[in-house]
């Protein structure tokens, strides 16, 4: 039992972790000298130094990707803090429901934001020669792997 516990509070942990980097990180759009993300769009140069950085558009369809993703994140710590506490109050064979939920929401949160930036970036940057970074990808990581710990939460049971 204690193998599992580990098992699902280092998936849990990977699943933040996953979250926090995708959001902060500037690393969405890449290509021709730039760096694209939520918060800022940056100029490198040649050697990868960042030389001027400007604030991101204020578009409606930004500021959701940007609220859904600190909501994911949210979401995620939430449902950290609650597992604990459930760990110890919840009486034995009680579900984590609560704690599941939390994070199937936040699975949901970073898919939302991630389906918006993919069908609304070319309206943003219309330059083809742009290609997806890494946070991005993690972002897109990180949306399966809150759903199959949310749903392991729902089907987990306390035992003594």
């Amino acid at each position: 039992m204690l193998l599992l516990l580990l098992g699902i509070l280092f998936l849990h942990v990977a699943v933040l972790v996953l979250l926090l980097v995708s959001t902060i990180v500037s690393q969405w759009l890449v290509g021709n000298g730039h760096t694209i993300d939520l918060w800022q769009n940056c100029t490198t140069s040649f050697s990868g130094a960042v030389q001027h950085c400007y604030s991101s558009s204020a578009s409606e369809w930004l500021q959701s990707v940007q609220a859904t993703m600190i909501l994911s994140v949210i979401f995620s710590v939430l449902s950290l803090f609650l597992f604990f506490c459930q760990l110890f109050t919840l009486t034995k064979g009680g579900r984590f429901y609560i704690t599941g939920f939390f994070q199937v929401l936040a699975g949901l949160c970073v898919m939302s934001a991630g389906a918006i930036y993919t069908v609304r970036h070319s309206e943003w940057h219309v330059n083809t020669e742009y290609s997806y970074g890494f946070a991005y990808i993690l972002a897109w990581v990180a949306f399966p792997l809150a759903l199959l710990s949310g749903i392991i939460y729902v089907i987990l049971r306390k035992r003594e």
